[in-house]
């Protein structure tokens, strides 16, 4: 059990003292939406007269964000009688831990506090704050006049020694013409929710708004729709390509674990800051410019159902909120999951053959483009995904993506266990076993040892030179043996393009700074710094796309003018760019491939296997 601070002991004596049978209600109040305010009051029946309360660091992202930093106004009371108040005392005692008391605000200072015993009190402890939020889904919450869409463990404290309780979560205050779409049980209330413990309800997020929803029906379990957003979306598109990507997963997996699903859909009004998508357990919140777009992260997200929600690496379980947990699995608990998003796109008709081989290749593309690759292995990129909130640790030269390599990894695993089985057995086999070996029974995997014990228990064969230099080590993939399994080559249409040193990135305001300043290069060495603003290129408007244009004037070496501004003051710098050679694969299909390559390519392509499954 955790406990902090000062409350060490006395934590553990309330887990005693309180009644296992209160239940913690939550009211949030929207009122007046457009100040991105929701106003919390946190009802507490039974509470001792000392108790510790705590907001998470952490939530949906890998990345300590100290959500308590946008709390305000902490106040607590005792209420009894029906109307009485009683003011008690609220100590913070750590950035995201606070302590409410029986001590009245006001009273003299008589020198050090005397807590009273801990001992359940008659009445309820009610706290009430308030917290900011304007940031859009799906990894925040947001309040305002359109619009409010919440990730409760953004919002509300928990008590640590209660996580596994009932709750309820009661809206009020909302404009007349919104409505709410949520996918745990309604309470009593209007606009209330109800949930078996706090872990429950923060693994449910909520959409209040003017959104329009659809469903369907689909082997068994009912999937809804809800549609927020500033472009017009075609819904029968939407919701063709959701049944055909549901009917693959779930046909793939046995079933669908739930018997209703809701997707959040974020189009078009939230992109000037990016899209993405965000996995629960029955549910995912999506934000993506397009239809299309919102279709190629549902393919994911929804996969997420199984891997990571129910198939999960022991590292990350139990969840602690107040600090990270670090798992070397995310190669496997994401980037597997988007070799399977890839596969149920071409799968379902929703995407082509060319396309997935368009897809694979940029993603070896991107990974070969990264010197990181080198020397940081897909196991430690994972164990260092905290770090991903630091522009600095994306640099090339830096860091890879536990996403980027686990997706190529997941294909080359694949077609391993293919080679090795004649076909007769895949990566679906591996993972419908660790759904019926962990997910259905319980338990969780031993992060990478895990995989590769259920991979080999699939292939019949030891992998341990396919996880030691590919998982743990950093050797060079083996895309050309692995490839031609399938009939396929992978073929490098080198292209040399000017090198200037330094990358550009385009903020909301339009303007174009300078990013990713490589050290020794031709921009370090006239001067420029990180967050120039990039005015002019020879005399003209820095370009919107500048590497359009380095790749267009690639046979022109010639110095360049470039004028920037720095804290109000303009430069010119003459800048000589150098050349450098950027590799571009393409994956094509072998002109002579063999009836056995070509089944077991047709095999994967499709998702077939020329055997019984197990």
């Amino acid at each position: 059990m955790k406990c902090r601070v000062t409350a060490m002991v006395l934590g553990c004596v309330l887990f005693l003292a309180w009644p296992s049978s209160a239940t913690i209600r939550y009211r949030i109040s929207v009122a007046h939406p457009e100040r991105h305010f929701f106003s919390v009051t946190m009802d507490i029946p039974q509470a001792p007269s000392d108790l510790v309360v705590e907001m998470p660091a952490w939530n949906a992202l890998y990345q300590i964000r100290d959500f308590a930093y946008r709390v305000q106004d902490v106040e607590a009371a005792r209420l009894s009688n029906g109307n009485s108040a009683q003011p008690l005392s609220v100590t913070k005692l750590t950035k995201d831990s606070w302590e409410i008391n029986s001590l009245a605000h006001g009273l003299p200072d008589n020198g050090p506090a005397k807590h009273p015993a801990p001992s359940a009190t008659a009445g309820i402890l009610e706290l009430r704050y308030r917290i900011y939020w304007d940031d859009p889904g799906p990894f925040n919450s947001q309040v305002n006049s359109h619009h409010a869409f919440v990730n409760f463990a953004e919002l509300l404290f928990y008590i640590p020694e209660h996580r596994s309780e009932d709750t309820r979560v009661e809206f009020n205050d909302l404009p007349m013409s919104w409505k709410m779409a949520a996918v745990l049980p309604t309470g009593d209330a209007r606009n209330s929710l109800v949930a078996q413990s706090y872990d429950a309800l923060v693994d449910a997020p909520v959409e209040l708004g003017e959104f329009k929803e659809v469903g369907f029906a689909q082997s068994g379990a009912h999937y809804r729709i809800a549609v927020d957003g500033n472009v017009d979306v075609d819904i029968t598109s939407l919701t063709d390509g959701l049944k055909r990507i549901v009917k693959y997963e779930t046909g793939l997996m046995g079933g669908a674990p739930f018997r209703e699903y809701l997707f959040f859909i974020h189009i078009g009004r939230y992109m000037e800051v990016g899209g993405g998508g965000m996995e629960h357990a029955n549910c995912t919140a999506i934000s993506a410019a397009t239809t299309k777009g919102a279709l190629e992260v549902a393919a994911h997200e929804f996969f997420h159902v199984w891997n990571v929600k129910r198939i999960r690496p022991q590292t990350l379980e139990p969840v602690d909120y107040s600090r990270e947990q670090y798992t070397r699995a995310l190669w496997f608990a994401e980037g597997v999951t988007s070799t399977y998003g890839s596969y149920a796109l071409l799968r379902s008709g929703i995407s082509t053959r060319g396309e997935f081989y368009a897809d694979l290749a940029e993603q070896i593309n991107e990974l070969q483009s990264r010197p990181a690759r080198l020397w940081q292995s897909v196991e430690q990129s994972s164990l260092d995904a905290w770090l991903e909130k630091y522009d600095f640790y994306s640099r090339p030269d830096i860091s890879i993506s536990y996403y980027n390599k686990g997706q190529i990894l997941g294909d080359l695993l694949d077609l391993t266990i293919r080679d090795e089985t004649d076909n007769r057995r895949s990566l679906d086999d591996v993972l419908r076993r660790m759904s019926a070996e962990y997910a259905l029974r319980g338990k969780f995997y031993d992060d990478s040892m895990g995989v590769r014990r259920v991979a080999e228990e699939v292939a019949g064969r030891d992998l341990g030179e396919f996880f030691s230099r590919n998982v743990a080590g950093v050797a060079e993939l083996p895309f050309d043996k692995l490839l031609a399994v399938a009939g396929l080559e992978l073929r490098d249409t080198t292209e040399s393009s000017l090198d200037f040193g330094f990358e550009m990135i385009r903020g909301s305001d339009g303007l174009a700074t300078a990013s990713e300043v490589a050290p020794g290069g031709p921009a370090e060495a006239v001067g420029l710094a990180e967050g120039d603003v990039l005015v002019t290129l020879n005399g003209q408007p820095f370009p919107q796309s500048f590497s359009h244009w380095t790749r267009d004037h690639r046979d022109n070496g010639q110095p360049v003018q470039l004028l920037t501004e720095r804290d109000g003051v303009r430069k010119q710098f003459e800048l000589i760019p150098a050349l450098r050679d950027d590799s571009h694969y393409e994956i094509v299909e072998m002109a002579g491939a063999t009836k056995r390559q070509v089944r077991i390519r047709e095999g994967w392509l499709q998702g077939t296997n020329d055997g019984p499954t197990h």
